[in-house]
């Protein structure tokens, strides 16, 4: 087994080259062990998978291995990251794999690894001691199959009790809804998805445009990652064309969403951070919203005005998660456009989110440009990325040159000055620096950002 298929969240990589079906088995395998650790009784793991045309042979290999070591399997099938935890809270399963290569192109392929109570199982939560765990076993590949009790696998559809937890959640308004007549436009990507949005057609009081709605592992109309510019402008065209209210994009396993308002301009995380926390600490005054540090100080701004306390954090989702419990965290927003839900839920919510918003444009008669318009207080640069080779010293290079603002090291570097500051985070798989200014004024963004820049490329 390749072992650089292990990182820090999860097990990603190319197909077949460098993760296969033998490798699904072995992992299913250590899972269970990992698991039996610390539960003797028999566990129930739940198994979800994406549409990528790897996915059917790596979920039947892994389910082999599931099933080898003794366990039970709910099998979820074809599914949504979201449904995927959502669904291991509903059947109080002992944890689960979700089969799935997120936004990457379609020949990669992986898995998500949660444990209990849709726990992230990530590199400091189990996922080092499970990779140790497959280096012990014995390679199945050319090895004879035991016979394997296939009654053990129970399948379920949870599509429709998914949709219901959010519209319950989330108290939508059907009423409202219809009066306001709204329409929006959904692009799934061919993506896993569009199982969602053909039940929301059904469902939902307003005209709804779907695009590519077909699924298709290979992605053929554009890659499922709604956070590069090129993939969401056939979404800003049929939004601008049909005069819709809203335009709202997926990523390639349904945890990531993006927004674009009616007149086809793309709406910044953060601002959904911000107006998610305007709309929910009316009722929950005083509590806690979570966001990464790279993002907007309009985020800190806005939750303190809401009279709400705001927490900056890491990025990525086992960090969030972890963070969310132990400060009893009733929302938070990621930079990437994953929005999650506090207790006793914690894990990405990105339905309740766009619910939550209709109801927002139905009862206030504002279009979603207005709703987001106070927030635009700074220029920001959105994430550069840096081609780099050595990045700590890099990193240690641009700290020297800034030292006199006000260092954070919680994710990356962060300096903060009266007027401006600057996030610098490595990559974790790429030779890359990723670089964001944000300041009060256009010019001094782009001056210091040029600045940044200088530093690294020379």
């Amino acid at each position: 087994m390749n072992l650089n298929i292990f990182k820090a969240y999860d097990i990603r990589g190319i197909y077949p080259n460098e993760i296969n079906k033998y490798d699904a088995e072995e992992i299913g395998k250590a899972f269970v062990k990992f698991l039996k650790k610390k539960n003797k009784k028999k566990l129930n793991i739940i198994v979800g998978r994406d549409n990528r045309i790897s996915s059917p042979a790596l979920s039947k290999y892994l389910k082999q291995g599931i099933l080898g070591q003794g366990a039970n399997i709910i099998d979820i099938g074809l599914t949504s990251t979201p449904m995927f935890y959502f669904a291991s809270k509903l059947y109080n399963c002992d944890g689960g794999l979700m089969i799935t290569a997120s936004h990457n192109p379609p020949e990669y392929n992986g898995f998500k690894i949660i444990d209990k109570g849709a726990s992230p199982i990530g590199e400091n939560s189990g996922l080092k001691e499970i990779k140790k765990i497959v280096l012990s076993l014995e390679s199945t590949k050319n090895k004879k199959k035991k016979n394997i009790n296939r009654r053990n696998i129970k399948k379920r559809n949870v599509l429709k009790k998914y949709l219901d937890f959010n519209f319950s959640i989330s108290k939508l308004d059907f009423k409202k809804l219809k009066t306001a007549q709204l329409k929006i436009g959904i692009d799934t990507a061919n993506a896993v998805s569009g199982i969602l949005v053909n039940q929301l057609k059904r469902q939902l009081p307003c005209k709804i445009y779907h695009l590519f709605p077909k699924l298709d592992g290979r992605f053929p109309n554009h890659l499922a990652n709604p956070l590069e510019e090129k993939n969401v402008k056939d979404l800003k065209g049929l939004v601008r064309k049909k005069k819709l209210d809203l335009g709202i994009a997926f990523d390639g396993d349904g945890d990531r969403i993006v927004f674009i308002d009616e007149k086809g301009e793309t709406i910044p995380s953060d601002f959904i951070t911000c107006l998610m926390s305007q709309i929910l600490l009316k009722s929950n005054p005083k509590s806690k919203i979570l966001y990464n540090i790279c993002s907007s100080n309009i985020i800190k701004d806005v939750v303190e005005e809401s009279r709400g306390t705001a927490i900056a954090g890491k990025i990525g989702h086992t960090f969030i998660k972890e963070r969310m419990k132990k400060d009893n965290v009733i929302f938070a927003g990621e930079f990437s456009g994953h929005y999650f839900l506090g207790s006793p839920y914690f894990f990405e919510i990105p339905l309740f989110v766009l619910f939550k918003i209709l109801n927002e444009i139905s009862h206030s008669g504002k279009t979603m440009s207005q709703l987001v318009e106070g927030f635009k207080r700074y220029y920001n640069s959105g994430q550069v990325n840096f081609k780099v080779d050595d990045k700590k010293n890099k990193i240690k290079l641009i700290e020297k040159e800034f030292k006199n603002g006000k260092i954070s090291h919680l994710d990356g570097l962060r300096i903060d000055f009266k007027d401006w500051w600057f996030n610098l985070r490595p990559s974790n798989t790429e030779n890359l620096l990723r670089v964001i200014v944000e300041a009060k004024t256009k010019s001094l963004m782009q001056g210091k950002l040029k600045k940044i820049k200088k530093l690294i490329i020379n």
